[in-house]
């Protein structure tokens, strides 16, 4: 049986990887929900304001009201296209998962408990879950393509 190095040794490439991926998935998962959440209240704002000032009369109020409205759809288009719901939720969840993975190898649990080669299984199974991520990925940014190639 191979020598198991310390568990979560800062030398072991396999858990460098898995750190570093945690580390990765984790801050674009906070990203992705900070601007996700940071546009929809510049959006619910905007909303809010257009009834309200169209009850007002004061000079350009139209304009503005205009405005708003222009300025819902342009960020609701950006939401759109760059996905960050999405993101934000394939990233948390792939964070997670690789917690996951983690917690069970450190506690030589679930399938790492009668596996011949614990870090070996470690490695392949970090390395499943970053590439379902990254085809999870290529999905998402397709679709904004799909969307405008079915209206032209």
């Amino acid at each position: 049986m191979p020598e198991m190095p310390e568990p979560f040794s800062t030398n072991d490439p396999v858990i460098a990887r898995l750190e570093d991926q945690i580390g990765w998935y984790d801050r674009k998962s906070r990203s992705a929900q900070h601007i996700f959440k940071r546009v929809k209240i510049v959006e619910i704002l905007s909303a809010a304001l257009i009834p309200f000032l169209a009850g007002l009369s004061f000079p350009h109020d139209k304009l503005v009201t205009a405005g708003l409205g222009v300025l819902i759809t342009i960020l609701e288009g950006i939401l759109h296209l760059n996905q960050y719901q999405q993101l934000w939720n394939t990233y948390r969840s792939t964070c997670e998962a690789l917690r996951h993975e983690k917690y069970l190898y450190l506690g030589k649990a679930g399938p790492y408990s009668s596996a011949s080669d614990p870090h070996a299984m470690l490695a392949e199974r970090v390395e499943s879950l970053v590439s379902q991520e990254h085809a999870q990925w290529s999905s998402i940014q397709q679709q904004p393509d799909k969307v405008a190639a079915g209206r032209t």
